[in-house]
C-alpha cells in the first residue's frame, strides 16, 4: 500500500523518546522487542529521523569508532512508506554526516534480502564476520 507522498523532513539528532522508537520499529519491524533506546542514542555520532506530519516514519544511526571508521545501524522505514525512496535518503544523509564527521571508511552489515538497497546507495562488496556474543539458552 503507498501512501501518498507528503513532503518528508529529515532530522539530525532530534530528541526522540524510546515511545516514539519503539512504534516505528514495531510498524517496520514484525519481530520488535521494545527496548530503550536512549544509551545507544546518547552514543551516536549521528542519528536521523524522517517525519512525516510529524510522526517518526524512518530513522538511521550512525556509530563511530572515533577515527576514520563509522557504521550505519538500524535503518528502518515504517512499512507503510517503504519503497519510496525513505531509506535511500537516509542512508545518503548518514553518510554525508559520518564524512562531515571525519570518518573516512562508512560500514554497514545487512541481511541477504537488503542488498539491493545497499548496492544502490554505494555499498561495495565485503568479506566480514560476526560473532555472536550471547548464548541464545541464556
Amino acid at each position: 500500500m503507498s501512501v501518498e507522498r507528503a513532503p518528508i523532513r529529515f532530522e539530525f539528532s532530534p530528541e526522540i523518546d524510546n515511545e516514539e522508537l519503539n512504534a516505528l520499529f514495531a510498524v517496520s519491524w514484525a519481530d520488535h522487542e521494545e527496548r530503550d533506546f536512549q544509551p545507544v542514542l546518547g552514543r551516536s555520532l549521528v542519528y536521523i529521523v524522517a517525519y512525516h506530519l510529524d510522526r517518526p516514519i524512518g530513522f538511521v544511526n550512525v556509530v563511530g569508532d572515533g577515527d576514520v571508521h563509522a557504521f550505519l545501524l538500524d535503518t528502518t522505514v515504517a512499512r507503510d512508506y517503504q519503497r519510496q525512496g525513505i531509506a535511500t535518503d537516509l542512508i545518503a544523509r548518514a553518510a554525508r554526516a559520518a564524512r562531515d564527521a571525519g570518518a573516512r571508511w562508512l560500514h554497514v552489515d545487512f541481511e541477504p534480502h537488503l542488498a539491493p538497497l545497499y548496492r544502490a546507495a554505494g555499498f561495495g562488496h565485503t568479506e566480514a564476520g560476526l560473532l555472536r556474543l550471547e548464548d541464545e539458552a541464556e
